[in-house]
């Protein structure tokens, strides 16, 4: 089965992988005995999370349900708001900066402007706050970013991602792999999604993957596939969007990225004419002079009359607001945004049962 070779499984590391999968099982076993706290909300509350350490598209994917439920529902987005040097509960609006709320809410914000995102580590006080805006702002559901493992909450939905180059099935308990909880936490899904999928793969590569996972009945397992939109500039006018086509066979792109897996957003910008120069950094990295200067360095030994400098959607939620961003840069300065297609037309499957969730959870008004 295919795996991710930027992070190999390093046996070395079995013993304090063994005493960490220790803890997680005492801490799950503890929620499934009814020693620790969970508790339900009276609103649909949907959880996208996976099992292992970034890199699945939890974002993208919870962008999808924002459009999906936006003509109809009041949505809020609940997230940790992962590094961002505030603590406690933040209401995002207009003027918030990734250094507020992190870098994934303030891309949803931005994206997103009329749905409520909001940031807490403690989803339950999180959710409290939001239920307690009034009437016409309390939203009527909510999305849990990246909250599989805050069981403290009790979703109504779960959603489990894992990525197909590195699928649950075949990774191992940190430090040894990437898994945050043992296998045997998928059992609290609802959902799986094979996310970043190859788009050749063969019908019988789908019914392997989907037998390997070895889920109970009632779970249903969706793939899907990255799709990219057209460059939009970080800074000035979105209407100034230009395509990845655009660029000529003498230009240069200076690729950015600061995200768990950018192979596929390398690979994209590949397909197109272009001299490519790519530059990585590690997951939610905060850019500082020292970086500016060294993609600044890069910049100014291209001989290309046109060079251009592109980002993922992620970084630019960074670098918009960071003041050690060159003058000089922001004419030429672009981020590729990524939507997610759902594989084997099951999109409006999906739909459907989101859909048909909801309004279940309303009609039997189960926890009011």
């Amino acid at each position: 089965m295919p795996t991710d070779n930027t992070r190999k499984i390093n046996h070395l590391l079995a013993p304090f992988s063994f005493l960490y999968g220790l803890g997680v099982r005492c801490r799950n076993q503890l929620f499934d005995w009814g020693l620790l706290p969970t508790e339900q909300f009276p609103v649909p509350v949907l959880c996208i999370g996976n099992l292992t350490v970034g890199g699945t598209g939890k974002t993208p994917h919870t962008e999808y349900l924002i459009r999906l439920l936006q003509p109809t529902y009041r949505i809020a987005v609940l997230s940790r708001g992962y590094k961002r040097k505030t603590k406690g509960f933040i209401l995002a609006d207009e003027h918030s900066t990734s250094w507020q709320i992190g870098d994934e809410p303030l891309q949803m914000k931005r994206k997103f402007p009329m749905v409520t995102v909001a940031v807490d580590a403690d989803r339950r006080n999180g959710i409290k706050r939001l239920l307690a805006l009034p009437e016409k702002e309390r939203p009527e559901v909510i999305l849990l970013d990246d909250a599989f493992q805050h069981r403290y909450v009790t979703p109504s939905f779960s959603i489990l991602l894992t990525a197909y180059d590195r699928l649950f099935r075949w990774d191992k308990l940190l430090p040894v792999g990437l898994l945050r909880e043992p296998i045997s936490g998928k059992r609290r899904a609802d959902v799986v999604i094979v996310t970043k999928c190859k788009p050749d793969l063969k019908p019988i590569e789908y019914r392997i993957i989907e037998e390997d996972m070895h889920l109970v009945a009632h779970q249903k397992v969706f793939f899907t596939e990255i799709s990219y939109d057209e460059l939009i500039p970080v800074f000035g006018n979105h209407k100034n969007r230009m395509h990845l086509s655009d660029i000529r066979a003498n230009d240069t792109c200076v690729v950015v990225s600061g995200i768990a897996s950018p192979g596929s957003f390398y690979d994209e910008i590949r397909k197109y004419p272009g001299k490519v120069l790519s530059i990585q950094f590690p997951d939610h990295h905060d850019f500082s002079l020292q970086d500016v200067k060294k993609i600044k360095t890069t910049l100014d030994l291209i001989k290309s009359e046109r060079k251009f400098l592109i980002v993922t959607e992620k970084d630019a939620a960074r670098l918009v607001d960071n003041k050690l961003v060159p003058e000089e840069w922001k004419d030429n300065l672009f981020y590729l945004p990524i939507r997610i297609k759902f594989d084997l037309d099951k999109g409006d499957e999906f739909d459907d049962m989101i859909l048909k969730h909801i309004t279940t959870f309303y009609k039997n008004n189960i926890y009011r």
